[in-house]
């Protein structure tokens, strides 16, 4: 089996493949880069870290089945590394995962190490397709060729669907963005809020009765005093002493200024939206798309954690079968708690159906079909 196909006779009839888009880069005012996208989101948004780490932590936790040496190879921690939660992390936020094959010494594969994909690029060949990979670590580049010279691959990319570019997949960061830049505005006003007293700012009205206004030096001098005094956490409901003409003129927020905090509710459920988690999960208020935390538990199962695992345990399959010859790899769904469930309602139906033999039923919930016994007393 060859890889990409390049020693099969196909090569005349493969399209042309091109890099599309901008990659991770957005237009507007949110984030441009993957980094910048990280910080922000993953390390510096509570919401968006929490709702990465509750699906790439299920997958990790899913029970794997499948051939022996693939399972030890797919859950075995490379360096410290759970190879399924990175992969998936990096799905998530970055659309693309790559994971390199580390050679044993002898002639097979000894382990799976997933790369951070902001440092892989893409070499591809006259008509597109990828020959090799870059994995660039500041001035240092080291070249993996997609194949080796038996023909079998070096490093499963395992990527996302992106619409416009035919090499790199689209993470979740992109559509998360503008909420999580919206929520972390929120979360600033409220912090310089507390810091302000904990109350809307106000005014010093400076009326003397003859019409005088403040020096520059004055003016400084008592912005000074206000922001040591006065300003801060630390201050907060300290009594004001004023003279020289000074009053105090506070200024209220109307609920159409105060609106931020329906904002920044709305921002988080986009965040949890656009990484397929349940706001319910993430104890955000106000979302009763769910019946009860059980049903949301369960769609999280199946629409996000299972599909993502299984898409990182086929690259790995089909990377493998060159190396160990066919493998079964994939997550054993009887094997979930949250999934029992539909377990159950699927064993109910298949026992009720009068019509099926006994075999069919056991296909019907993956089990083998049962050995011939004679039953014959001279047999």
């Amino acid at each position: 089996m060859n890889w990409f196909g390049r020693r099969s006779g196909r090569d005349a009839s493969r399209p042309v493949l091109a890099r599309g888009g901008a990659g991770a880069a957005m237009h507007g005012a949110w984030p441009v880069s993957y980094e910048a996208q990280v910080r922000d989101a993953y390390l510096g948004n509570a919401i968006a870290q929490r709702a990465v780490r509750v699906v790439a932590e299920g997958v990790a936790s899913a029970p794997v089945v499948g051939d022996a040496r693939a399972v030890a190879l797919a859950t075995a921690r490379s360096a410290g590394q759970d190879l399924l939660e990175t992969a998936a992390a990096h799905l998530l936020l970055h659309g693309n995962a790559y994971i390199q094959m580390i050679a044993d010494g002898a002639g097979g594969v000894g382990e799976l190490y997933a790369l951070r994909p902001e440092r892989v690029t893409v070499e591809a060949d006259a008509g597109g397709w990828p020959v090799a990979y870059r994995y660039r670590v500041g001035a240092a580049t080291t070249r993996i060729a997609a194949e080796d010279a038996a023909g079998r691959p070096q490093l499963i990319h395992v990527r996302a669907f992106h619409p416009t570019d035919d090499h790199y997949g689209l993470g979740c960061m992109n559509a998360a963005a503008g909420a999580v830049a919206i929520h972390n505005a929120a979360a600033r006003w409220n912090k310089a809020l507390l810091d302000n007293a904990a109350r809307p700012s106000g005014a010093l009205v400076h009326d003397p009765g003859d019409g005088g206004v403040l020096s520059p030096d004055q003016f400084a001098r008592l912005r000074a005093e206000m922001d040591d005094a006065f300003a801060g956490a630390a201050n907060a409901g300290r009594p004001m002493l004023l003279d020289g003409g000074l009053k105090w003129q506070a200024m209220s927020l109307t609920p159409a200024d105060m609106d931020f905090v329906g904002l920044k509710a709305q921002a988080a459920r986009e965040i949890a939206l656009a990484f397929g988690v349940p706001p319910m999960l993430l104890g955000l208020p106000g979302d009763n798309t769910y019946a009860n935390y059980r049903e949301a538990n369960r769609a999280l199962w199946r629409q996000a954690i299972v599909p993502m695992g299984e898409r990182i345990l086929g690259g790995v399959r089909q990377a493998l079968a060159p190396w160990l010859g066919g493998v079964a790899l994939a997550i054993d769904l009887d094997g979930i708690p949250a999934l029992s469930e539909d377990r159950e309602r699927l064993w109910a139906r298949v026992a009720a159906a009068d019509f099926l033999s006994v075999d069919e039923k056991r296909a019907m919930v993956g089990m083998a079909a049962n050995e011939r016994r004679e039953t014959d007393d001279g047999q």
